[in-house]
């Protein structure tokens, strides 16, 4: 059976795909899926047209683009929601931000004043306790993948951020390693300063700088 796309109908799957991400009665899981058919329909297309040359073959394109984009971008799972909703509870009051990513992943910012102190990279007792509910969620999860991410404000040099920054982020791996949590799949880098998220030309932005970022993602499970 051979399938053909017209170029007309796969504009309006994007169109429509694009306008079903903004419904406000849509849920997150939804919304994340209609922008990911937008997106995959959008990649086909340019395929198509760089393998074929033919508004037919860029047609075709997207809409393969379009179907694979609607799987692919809802692969935040059950399992993924139940662990957000148990991080914010156990983190609640904490400063700890958890939150969605677009790219669906799990991400838990936790800022310096619960996660190490100025120019170390021993945990504080406030972060353990963050990290203790986070190694259980994982205790008995084979699947999922961790990284863990460090950033330093920008006072001081390269040359002092960017290890420490590496520092920081393999004392959390090591410390969910020690309970339970398999080293093979976690992930570290240190990113020194290269990435702020306010202004190092005041004390609270260089606060917020400093900090640990980690995410936990669900790989997308390969058919075949």
């Amino acid at each position: 059976m051979k399938i053909e796309f017209a170029p007309r109908s796969i504009a309006a799957v994007v169109a429509a795909s694009l306008a079903l991400a903004g419904c406000a009665n849509m849920t997150d899981e939804q919304k994340h899926t209609a922008t990911g058919a937008g997106a995959g329909a959008l990649a086909g297309a340019a395929l198509g047209a760089i393998i074929g040359d033919s508004s037919k073959s860029a047609a075709i394109g997207a809409g393969v683009g379009a179907v694979a984009g609607a799987i692919g971008g809802n692969i935040w799972s059950k399992k993924m929601e139940e662990k957000k909703r148990a991080m914010e509870q156990s983190t609640a009051g904490t400063g700890v931000e958890v939150t969605r990513t677009q790219d669906n992943q799990l991400k838990v910012n936790v800022p310096s004043d619960i996660s190490f102190d100025t120019g170390r990279a021993d945990i504080r007792p406030e972060l353990r306790s963050v990290l203790d509910a986070f190694a259980n969620g994982l205790a008995n999860d084979h699947t999922t993948i961790v990284r863990v991410i460090g950033h330093t404000d920008s006072t001081g040099s390269d040359a002092v951020n960017n290890p420490l920054s590496q520092r920081r982020a393999d004392s959390v791996r090591n410390y969910i390693v020690d309970r339970g949590v398999p080293g093979a799949r976690i992930e570290t880098s240190g990113r020194g300063s290269r990435e702020p998220v306010a202004s190092n030309e005041t004390t609270e932005g260089r606060a917020k700088n400093r900090r640990v970022e980690i995410f936990l993602r669900e790989p997308e499970q390969k058919q075949g």
